[in-house]
C-alpha cells in the first residue's frame, strides 16, 4: 500500500464503439447503439468509479465527435485535461454480440486515427507526471503505428525516472501486428515494467511465453503450467508481479473466470483466485475491468492476494454490464469478492 495519494495515468486510444442492439447480427441490424470505449480509458474509469484519481493522455480530433468521447470519460470523474485535440477521425469498432455458440464479432475501422499520428514531441512528461504515482499501457497501443510506440517508449522511461510504478496489460491484437513485430517492440518495453497482466495468448504472441497444456477453447487449464509462466515471465523481465486471467469459454455465453498471480511481496507462490462461472452480458472491457481492479487493490489492499480477489471479482461483474466500461462501485466489488454472488435483488 503507498503512502502517497495515488494518482494513475493512463495512455492510450478511446474510439467510438457501434454495437447492433441485444444480439442481433449486422446483416439484421438497423441501428446501431452508439458509446464509446478503448483499453486504457476503460481503465481509467473503473479507477474513478473505486474513488481513486485517474487521468486519460490520449488524442482525438477537435471536432463533436471527439469532445464527445471526452465528455464520456469526465462523467464518471476521469481527468481529461491532458488529452490532446488534433488529427481529422476518431477510431471506430464495430461489435456484434455473441450468444451460446455464436462468438461475437468485432470490425475496427481505426486506420489514420488522431492517435495513430501522435509523437513524442507532442507529449508533456512533466505535465503528465506531475503528481502521478502509477502509470498504465497496453499493448493495443504501441500497435497502432511508430508514433504511439515511440510515446510508450518515452512515457515508460519518464515514469521510471520519477520513481512511478509501471504497469501494462499485454492486449495483443492480432489485427493491428504480427506476433514478430509485436515481440519486436514489446520486449524491450518490459524493462521498464513492474507489474504485467495478460491472458495466455497475449503472452505467447507478444513475448514469446507458454502456458503448458492449457486449451481455453475447450475449457481447459493447466493450472500447473500458468503458475510456471508467471515465474519465468518473472525471471526473464524482472517484474514484481505477474497476473495472468484464466478465461474459460464454454460459449459465447456462459465463461469460467479466474486469475493466477505472483509477485515479490506476498504471492511468492502463485495464487490461483475464486473461479467464477459467468453468464456473459458483455466480454468486452473483461480484461481492462481486471486491470483496473488489480491497480486499484495493489494500490489499497495490505494484500496482494486481496488485491487479485478484487480485481477478479470486479471483472467478474463488468461481463454482467453492456458497453467498454466496468459501472461498479467499490463497495459492489467488495461484496462479491467477500463472498455474496447471490444475485438477489437489492432493496
Amino acid at each position: 500500500m503507498s503512502n502517497s495519494k495515488p494518482r494513475v495515468v493512463t495512455f492510450g486510444e478511446i474510439m467510438l464503439r457501434l454495437a447492433t442492439p441485444g444480439f442481433q447480427r449486422f446483416v439484421q441490424s438497423d441501428t446501431l447503439e452508439a458509446t464509446y470505449g478503448g483499453g486504457e480509458a476503460n481503465v481509467a474509469v473503473s479507477l474513478a468509479n473505486y474513488g481513486i484519481d485517474a487521468a486519460f493522455v490520449s488524442r482525438v480530433p477537435s471536432n463533436d465527435i471527439g469532445q464527445s468521447a471526452v465528455n464520456s470519460l469526465r462523467k464518471f470523474g476521469v481527468d481529461t485535461s491532458l488529452v490532446l485535440r488534433g488529427g481529422a477521425r476518431l477510431g471506430i469498432y464495430f461489435l456484434e454480440t455473441g450468444a451460446s455458440q455464436r462468438a461475437s464479432r468485432v470490425i475496427y475501422d481505426r486506420a489514420n486515427s488522431a492517435i495513430s499520428e501522435i509523437t513524442p514531441g507532442d507529449l508533456d512528461p512533466d505535465a503528465i507526471f506531475e503528481g502521478a504515482t502509477w502509470f498504465h499501457w497496453t499493448g493495443i497501443t504501441p500497435a497502432l503505428g511508430e508514433g504511439p510506440a515511440r510515446c510508450v517508449t518515452l512515457l515508460c522511461e519518464e515514469a521510471k525516472k520519477r520513481g512511478v510504478r509501471v504497469s501494462c496489460d499485454l492486449n495483443f491484437r492480432a489485427k493491428l501486428w504480427t506476433t514478430e513485430q509485436a515481440q519486436k517492440v514489446m520486449r524491450p518495453l518490459m524493462e521498464h515494467i513492474d507489474v504485467c497482466i495478460c491472458n495466455e495468448e497475449d503472452a505467447q504472441k507478444s513475448l514469446g511465453f507458454h502456458a503448458g497444456a492449457t486449451d481455453v477453447h475447450a475449457g481447459e487449464l493447466d493450472e500447473s503450467g500458468y503458475a510456471t509462466m508467471c515465474g519465468e515471465l518473472m525471471d526473464e523481465f524482472g517484474f514484481d508481479t505477474v497476473a495472468i486471467t484464466l478465461r474459460e469459454s464454454f460459449s459465447a455465453s456462459r465463461n469460467g473466470w479466474s486469475a493466477i498471480m505472483k509477485d515479490t511481496r506476498d504471492c511468492v507462490t502463485p495464487h490461483r483466485s475464486r473461479r467464477y462461472d459467468i453468464q456473459i452480458v458483455d466480454r468486452v472491457g473483461g480484461g481492462d475491468s481486471f486491470a483496473g481492479g488489480l491497480i486499484a487493490g495493489l494500490i489499497e489492499k495490505e494484500s496482494t492476494r486481496d488485491a487479485l480477489e478484487f480485481a477478479v471479482a470486479a471483472s467478474c461483474l463488468k461481463q454482467t454490464i453492456p458497453g467498454d466500461a466496468n459501472l461498479v462501485s467499490k463497495k459492489e466489488v467488495e461484496q462479491l469478492a467477500g463472498g455474496d454472488g447471490s444475485g438477489r435483488v437489492v432493496r
